[in-house]
């Protein structure tokens, strides 16, 4: 794992399409135990080098009921974007992760987490590519039917600050769905 983690490190594959360079930012272990598979590091991820170090992460780690030092410690939790690199700023925020990177490294990363008992699919890029034709026609349908893809795949959204007004539209999300994902992921972290 230490070797391909270098190798990912190091990659500059889609370094012709960044224009804020390369930084490929993850976390892993063979033993980690729960897979978060998010969109791409944002601007101040990129700067940092350290997986979901902003509002986004405060949020995320809320939502699984979990500390910091848990969600860092990579036994724990393998942090895995669709794209390792900041793809920079579109019209509406971010632009979409680069599909290189899931393409090259996600089935051999994969192959080395030897623990692994969830996997969290965090926005419509993780649900896209590792749903396929599981997923619904939207990603509040997908989400709001969480049920059909547990015990080992759990969707939500993004938990960017930008997603408030969906959270605030759909009342479900916290008083349905978050407390049984704090439970699923307390019954892995606790073990």
């Amino acid at each position: 794992m230490d070797k391909l983690l270098a190798e990912i490190r190091s990659c500059t594959l889609c370094l012709p399409h960044l224009e804020h360079g390369v930084n490929p930012v993850l976390a892993a272990h063979k033993n980690s135990r729960i897979a978060i598979i998010g969109q791409a590091p944002g601007s101040v991820v990129h700067q940092t080098g350290v997986p979901w170090d902003d509002k986004s992460g405060e949020r995320l780690r809320q939502w699984l009921g979990i500390s910091k030092p848990q969600f860092y410690d990579p036994q724990l939790m393998a942090l895995i974007p669709m794209g390792f690199c900041y793809p920079g700023k579109g019209k509406s925020g971010d632009l979409p992760p680069r599909k290189e990177c899931a393409a090259a490294w996600h089935d051999k990363l994969f192959q080395e987490l030897e623990n692994l008992e969830l996997t969290l699919l965090i926005g419509s890029y993780a649900q896209n590519h590792y749903l396929k034709d599981q997923q619904l026609a939207t990603l509040t349908e997908t989400v709001k039917n969480f049920h059909a893809y547990m015990p080992h795949t759990f969707v939500l959204p993004h938990p960017s600050p930008r997603n408030n007004i969906w959270i605030k539209k759909n009342p479900w999300f916290e008083s349905e769905l978050l407390p049984e994902l704090k439970q699923l992921v307390a019954s892995i972290v606790n073990k």
